[in-house]
C-alpha cells in the first residue's frame, strides 16, 4: 500500500471507461500505484439484469462478470498509468489464462479486485489479477488487454 490512499469515485471512473449501466463492473477505486497496481471494489446488488436469469431461484454473479470486472479494473490502471487520459483509445480484453474461480459471487458481496501488471508489449499489456469477497479468493487470473485507437 502507498503511504497515501488514493480513492476514486464512480464519476472519475466513468471518465476513464467507456463502460455504463448495467455494464459498467467497477464502483471505485480503493488505491493504486500508478503503472504497478490497483484495488477496486464492486458491490453487488439483486437488482442487477444478470440476476433475473442466473439464477432466478439462487442468484450467481457470472464468472465473466468477474473477469470483466477485473478487465475494467485493469482499464482504469492503465488510464491511471498514464500522463493524460486516453480519450482517443479502446482498451480490448485479448486474452483471459490461468482464469479459475474458487466461490461463488452472489447479491450483498462487496467483490475487491486487484491487478498488478506483469509486463508491457508495444500496445498491450499482461495483469494478474484477483477478486476477493471478505479477504477471500474468489477468482484469479492473468488478463492481457490491448489498446486500438478508435
Amino acid at each position: 500500500m502507498t503511504d497515501q490512499n488514493k480513492s476514486i469515485g464512480v464519476e472519475q471512473i466513468m471518465e476513464m471507461l467507456p463502460h455504463r449501466y448495467p455494464f459498467l463492473l467497477v464502483d471505485k477505486v480503493l488505491d493504486y500505484e500508478a503503472g504497478q497496481w490497483i484495488k477496486a471494489i464492486k458491490n453487488v446488488t439483486f437488482n442487477e439484469p444478470q440476476f433475473q436469469g442466473h439464477f432466478p431461484n439462487h442468484p450467481v454473479m457470472p464468472g465473466v462478470m468477474v473477469i470483466e470486472a477485473m478487465a475494467q479494473a485493469a482499464g482504469v490502471l492503465t488510464q491511471l498509468s498514464r500522463d493524460g487520459l486516453a480519450n482517443d483509445a479502446l482498451f480490448y480484453l485479448v486474452k483471459v489464462d490461468k482464469a479459475k474461480f474458487t466461490q461463488i459471487v452472489v447479491p450483498g458481496d462487496q467483490v475487491e479486485f486487484e491487478c498488478h501488471i506483469k509486463k508491457v508489449i508495444k500496445n498491450m499489456t499482461l495483469y494478474q489479477c484477483k477478486a476477493s469477497v471478505a479477504g477471500k479468493v474468489v477468482a484469479k487470473a492473468e488478463l492481457l488487454c490491448a489498446e486500438k485507437s478508435k
